[in-house]
């Protein structure tokens, strides 16, 4: 079994097959982390389609600084903020499931509009590491590479954007 970067290589030399192996590999995971963030099936295949178009138009150009599996999430990661710029996120992520006790209120878990209203808030990369933290459940070292920031960037970011929600939501 070839691995990833044999896959590429092959791929940027003309054997379209390679990309469809690199599909198979990686079609259920980007699946699920659309799946995850949505709950809807068709908004995830479609976001997912979306991912490997822009695989398939940008993997020519790979240059393997760093692993295929973090150039995938960060792929994953700006489809779904396009995706959510779009649809004004609040439609289209549950995070009323975030085992954050910020997303608590005295009778509950808050409305999905008002702590997505409060997440837009937020600055552009808190919100990155926000959504990968709670709807991958990424580690901070993972969060780090697929955003080309040092690992205690992305922890003093999350933990900064969570203490901003909680201010935002007066938890």
């Amino acid at each position: 079994m070839k691995n990833d970067d044999q896959l590429i290589h092959e791929f940027q030399n003309g054997h379209r097959q390679a990309f469809d192996e690199l599909v198979r590999r990686y079609l259920d995971s980007v699946y699920s982390f659309f799946f995850r963030l949505t709950g809807d099936e068709m908004e995830s295949e479609d976001m997912a389609q979306d991912v490997f178009l822009q695989l398939y138009k940008y993997l020519p150009k790979f240059r393997f600084e760093s692993s295929f599996t973090t150039y995938l999430y960060r792929i994953n990661t700006n489809v779904a903020i396009t995706v959510f710029r779009k649809k004004h996120w609040r439609k289209l992520l549950h995070l009323d499931q975030v085992p954050e006790p910020a997303t608590q209120t005295d009778d509950g878990v808050f409305k999905k509009q008002e702590l997505w209203s409060a997440i837009r808030r937020l600055p552009k990369q808190q919100q990155r590491i926000v959504m990968l933290r709670t709807s991958q459940q990424l580690p901070y070292k993972d969060i780090a590479a697929i955003l080309n920031i040092s690992e205690s960037s992305a922890k003093v970011n999350y933990h900064h954007g969570v203490q901003k929600l909680k201010s935002i939501l007066q938890v």
